[in-house]
């Protein structure tokens, strides 16, 4: 069986491995999954306010910060993409990392994967569906006074997602 469990760090992650691994079994598998947004438009706005950056003279961004090379990871290069990455990745870790820690404690096989997204509802949903997910794991606690009138990010999955989903306190 393959258990998709999004997180966004605030899971507790020995009760959700206690949940995931189980549902799992020892011939199944586990993804972890952390939906980070990134405000984009942040970035398009200090431009306007504080000019852009001069050009670069080079071909392409690949180019200038060394993707494919080697397999090495761009270094000191001030664009978006590679700062974005740096972020993402920190993100993974903190937010997944305790959690694959426990499951894979608990033996079972587990990746972890992070997405950059505004809805993460709607990312949820569409990973669970893309890796064939047979079971989602999510948390549930209030994010605020509008929850029961928007709708939170699990009610939501609850709601979308074409398999069955594990709402946990």
């Amino acid at each position: 069986m393959h258990v998709l469990v999004a997180t966004d760090g605030k899971l507790d992650a020995e009760l959700a491995a206690r949940f995931a691994a189980p549902l799992a079994g020892p011939e199944g598998q586990v993804t972890a999954l952390t939906v980070v947004e990134i405000p984009r438009r942040l970035l398009a706005d200090l431009r306007s306010v504080f000019g852009e950056m001069p050009a670069t003279h080079v071909d392409s961004d690949a180019e200038y910060v060394g993707v494919g090379d080697a397999g090495h990871d761009p270094v000191g290069w001030p664009g978006d993409d590679a700062i974005i990455k740096r972020y993402l990745g920190d993100k993974l870790s903190e937010r997944c990392g305790p959690l694959a820690e426990a499951l894979r404690d608990s033996g079972v096989a587990t990746t972890t994967k992070v997405v950059e997204g505004e809805h993460p509802a709607k990312v949820i949903v569409e990973m669970a569906a893309e890796i064939e997910a047979d079971v989602c794991v999510i948390g549930a606690h209030g994010q605020g006074l509008f929850e029961g009138l928007l709708g939170s990010v699990g009610t939501k999955v609850t709601r979308q997602a074409e398999c069955p989903v594990l709402v946990m306190r």
